[in-house]
């Protein structure tokens, strides 16, 4: 059974002056405890698809599915993390954390151990009591993503959380996932705009269109990197300067730089982009 599963979904929205096709026939099947990351242009639906798979959205026709049962609203077996921390700011680091806990109905000391589990998961010992604006974006991250993980979802759900972070600490947060996919797997949906990101995370990275956005392609990285051992390579810059990975970034570039060219073409020519293929 796919954890996840768009089947060709397609989600328009009624602007003042227009219709807007945001999506067009997405079919998408996410295996359990698959890291799946999504990349493409500007505006080619990337955040909408995650927004479906939480059931803060819904598809204007088609269906999408997590463990096979219809995405009627938000549920506890779906986390997500944003780009923007969301934490309270009048919250120490443990309330944060516990605040997703409160409507689980669990037992008070269960709470509570799980927060201290979380909190060491993502070696934020010594935070417990600091409150947001003391901690530096990186840590804050860290908060969003132990406040995800104390939910014990089946699937995660992940908004660009990197990137409001600076480059040095993007990385070590990359690390770090990489890090909580081997000690704690959960299957996995990531939108990013940044292609090296992808690559380094994913097991598969799904390139979309331009919009209306549509499947372009879907590029398979498990087996390169479990052929390659990137496993073996602890810094992420040792990774990426593996040929297979530069083969597999300079693909994904390629097929963007495509997309790119092709809507370029379209404006000066005022033609309307014509359909794609959905792979």
């Amino acid at each position: 059974m796919s954890a996840i599963e768009f089947t060709d979904v397609r989600r328009v929205f009624q602007l003042p002056s227009r219709t807007a096709v945001a999506l067009d026939g997405i079919s998408l099947r996410i295996a359990e405890q698959e890291f799946v990351a999504i990349v493409g242009p500007s505006g080619c639906g990337k955040t909408t698809c995650l927004r479906l798979a939480a059931g803060f959205d819904f598809p204007s026709s088609g269906a999408v599915t997590v463990g096979g049962r219809p995405v009627r609203g938000p549920g506890p077996e779906r986390a997500v993390v944003f780009q923007h921390f969301a934490l309270f700011p009048w919250m120490t680091v443990s309330a944060n954390i516990m605040l997703g806990l409160r409507n689980c109905k669990l037992p008070k000391q269960e709470c509570t151990e799980r927060v201290a589990e979380a909190i060491e998961l993502m070696k934020l010992q010594g935070c417990e009591s600091a409150f947001p604006h003391q901690l530096s974006g990186g840590m804050q991250q860290r908060v969003a993503i132990a406040r995800a993980y104390v939910l014990e979802p089946e699937v995660l759900l992940m908004d660009e959380p990197f990137g409001a972070l600076d480059a040095q600490t993007r990385v070590g947060m990359q690390e770090e996932l990489v890090r909580l996919a081997r000690v704690r797997p959960r299957t996995v949906l990531f939108i990013t705009h940044a292609v090296e990101e992808a690559v380094y995370l994913a097991d598969r990275v799904v390139v979309m269109t331009r919009n209306p956005g549509r499947i372009k392609e879907i590029i398979s990285v498990k087996p390169i990197r479990e052929r390659e051992a990137w496993d073996r390579l602890e810094r992420i810059e040792d990774v990426m300067n593996q040929p297979s990975f530069v083969q597999l970034r300079t693909e994904i570039w390629r097929l963007l730089r495509d997309e790119q060219r092709t809507s370029e073409w379209s404006r000066k020519d005022g033609n309307k982009p014509g359909k794609e293929n959905a792979a």
